[in-house]
């Protein structure tokens, strides 16, 4: 019998204490938990410059890597793009291991204690996650929120898929999107002048000469840690920081905790540029003759502080017509779509041609299965893209140049003309994520994407993305690597070579 990690004993016990009824769900969901992340580490091992492993070998019976210090890990072929928990277990020389926590333990590498309780922890809250939600119906949801909350495993790539250090189980029973709370939003009086504003702040968000501040009730408990104004309920997105308002806006709020990978707060810099980048998205989606939107930016306000800000935005749903559906391209999978290789064809076909479009004017998006949305018919015909959060673009002066689009007062790391910089970011984001969180296998991905590519514009992006590598995160590198400031990154095998 397998023996439950600390993380996993520790949320059996508070689950005990605040959900009793769930405790038994949570038990029976452990299993297939610990495969998925289990399946995720695999993929980060065979395919991740990790220093520590020194070669690789193919063999009939699956993969063994070859250790630093002597030592063989074997485990089953690997498919880089397959989003099933195929993986139940690995072999470090002579010993099973069926929990990516405990694998990573005796792994022994360097920074690898603490990734080890991030991948307990992401085990046993994604087995919480999968407790909390029943059956799906075939009826398809009529708002945008609740498609997002259908998306239980998260990141579909990720270790840490579902890791929340600093949350309680009651506190992500209570927040979670996937156990489909209401969350009351609070507000932070801050006075005015204190504070640094874009767009028109709402008049029903001021007190006089003080700004109501929307902040997320795990952010004022533990991190502002003062008092705050009851504010509206409203519905947590996949995010878990950015919540829509019943008939109102999307309110992003600063959440400050390692949620995946990152820490979620609000930077004055995203602040700044927010008005300007929005208008400038605005602008350029016109460009793709309606094949994409993006979410406008309503207002964004900050004391100051990356801590105490908050972005309000527009719904996606903003965007759709009578009987259509507008929902993240992360929640397809929670679906059953028509034909789906000829769907899983079309809805690539019109990614690519929204992506490389934008990347040829000189915008490179960051589409992965969160940021990007589709706007489906009735049938379920993919009819457009919805794009949200402008954060992360890359913006390259040169591009637009050529094109004759004014360059838009940008400054700091959105600002990049490295051709290098900007196909990870697009390449990265939509075909190694989206796409392929999408497909679910490389077999799939590969069908999809050469019925795709063939009538596209050739043109020097689509050539590099047709015959290199296809540029992902090195994720698990990332956390093995605190020293290491921003992204790093690996190359996957091409699905069309």
């Amino acid at each position: 019998m397998h023996r439950p990690s600390a993380a996993e004993a520790e949320f059996a016990d508070e689950l005990a204490a605040v959900r009793p009824d769930l405790g038994s769900r949570y038990a029976a969901e452990l299993p297939g938990a610990r495969a998925a992340v289990l399946s995720r580490l695999w993929r980060a091992l065979t395919h991740e410059p990790l220093p520590w492993v020194t070669g690789r070998a193919a063999g009939r019976d699956g993969l063994t890597l070859r250790l630093a210090d002597g030592r063989r890990l074997h485990g089953p072929h690997p498919d880089p793009y397959a989003t099933a928990a195929y993986v139940t277990a690995v072999r470090l020389d002579e010993v099973a291991y069926d929990d990516p926590a405990r694998l990573m333990t005796a792994l022994g590498v360097p920074h690898g204690t603490d990734f080890a309780a991030e991948l307990g922890d992401s085990v046993a809250s994604s087995a919480l996650s999968r407790a909390g939600q029943g059956p799906h119906t075939k009826e398809w949801p009529v708002y945008d929120w609740e498609w997002e909350q259908r998306v239980v495993d998260g990141h579909p790539f990720h270790p840490n898929c579902r890791s929340r250090p600093g949350f309680s189980v009651a506190e992500q029973l209570a927040y979670g999107p996937e156990h489909r709370p209401l969350v009351r939003l609070g507000f932070v009086p801050v006075p005015a002048d204190e504070c640094l504003v874009t767009g028109e702040w709402p008049d029903d968000m001021r007190d006089g000469a003080r700004l109501l501040l929307s902040v997320h009730p795990w952010q004022a408990e533990h991190v502002l840690k003062r008092p705050y104004e009851a504010g509206c309920d409203a519905h947590p997105l996949m995010s878990l920081r950015t919540l829509a308002v019943p008939g109102g806006p999307h309110v992003k709020t600063a959440l400050s905790t390692r949620l995946t990978s990152s820490v979620r707060d609000i930077s004055v810099y995203s602040i700044t540029l927010s008005a300007t980048l929005s208008a400038f998205a605005e602008a350029l989606a016109a460009r793709t003759d309606g094949l994409l939107h993006t979410t406008r930016t309503l207002s964004a306000a900050t004391a100051n502080s990356p801590d105490l800000a908050a972005v309000l935005r527009e719904s996606p749903q903003t965007y759709t017509a009578p009987g259509e559906r507008v929902l993240p391209v992360a929640a397809l999978a929670t679906t059953e779509l028509p034909d789906s290789p000829a769907w899983l064809a079309e809805f690539t076909r019109l990614a690519l041609t929204v992506g490389l479009r934008l990347l040829d004017l000189g915008v490179a998006l960051e589409a992965h299965g969160q940021n990007l949305l589709v706007v489906l018919s009735a049938t379920g015909a993919p009819l457009r893209l919805v794009y949200r959060d402008l954060a992360d673009i890359r913006v390259s002066p040169v591009r637009l140049a050529r094109h004759g689009i004014p360059v838009p007062e940008l400054t700091g790391r959105i600002v990049t003309d490295d051709e290098t910089t900007l196909r990870r970011k697009l390449f990265g984001s939509l075909v190694a994520g989206a796409l392929a969180g999408t497909a679910g296998s490389a077999a799939a991905l590969r069908e999809a994407l050469e019925t795709a590519v063939r009538d596209l514009p050739h043109t020097p992006d689509l050539v590099v993305l047709r015959e290199q590598p296809l540029p992902t995160k090195a994720l698990t590198l990332m956390r093995l690597s605190p020293g290491t400031p921003g992204d790093q990154w690996t190359g996957l095998p091409n699905p069309l070579r």
